[in-house]
């Protein structure tokens, strides 16, 4: 009998752990792209960061916060994590759930850094954390941590 209990919360264990996986998609830039042009968002804010990165790890609470308190506006908050693919089950998803991030939560699938980067911003040098912003057709970059005052100005100046 105490095998089979031990079975099924074994089961259940493993049901969780891959329901709670789903919440962290791998993603590459195309469907990044895809994701901002066919959403029903009009703005997006979407942050590059890694659990790795201390200066991410601290603003993360400002875009949980700016998507709370925006509720209301068609706004997206898309953080999108830059730790490497083998590391989505044993870093990115333990953390997401730790963190309780609320916000769409992905992380990068591409191979060549320099070509990805290149193609969110051309002026970006790869460093993180950095955020593009994008209501409509504009679209700004900015490629340093932010403050929560920090991140509402630049939203509010979209």
């Amino acid at each position: 009998m105490k095998i089979k209990s031990f079975f099924y919360i074994f089961l259940f264990g493993i049901f969780s752990i891959s329901a709670y996986s789903q919440n962290v998609k791998l993603l590459n830039i195309n469907q990044l792209n895809e994701r901002i042009k066919n959403g029903k968002d009009s703005t997006y804010v979407v942050n590059f960061w890694a659990t790795w990165c201390a200066p991410c790890i601290k603003e993360l609470p400002h875009f949980e916060k700016l998507s709370a308190e925006h509720k209301s506006e068609k706004l997206a908050v898309l953080l999108v994590s830059l730790d490497f693919k083998s590391k989505l089950n044993s870093n990115v998803v333990p953390f997401v759930k730790r963190k309780n991030l609320k916000n769409e939560v992905f992380l990068l699938n591409e191979s060549s850094p320099q070509e990805f980067i290149d193609r969110i911003d051309p002026s970006w040098s790869g460093s993180i954390p950095a955020t593009l912003f994008i209501k409509d057709d504009k679209r700004k970059f900015v490629e340093s941590e932010f403050t929560y005052e920090q991140l509402l100005t630049e939203y509010k100046k979209l």
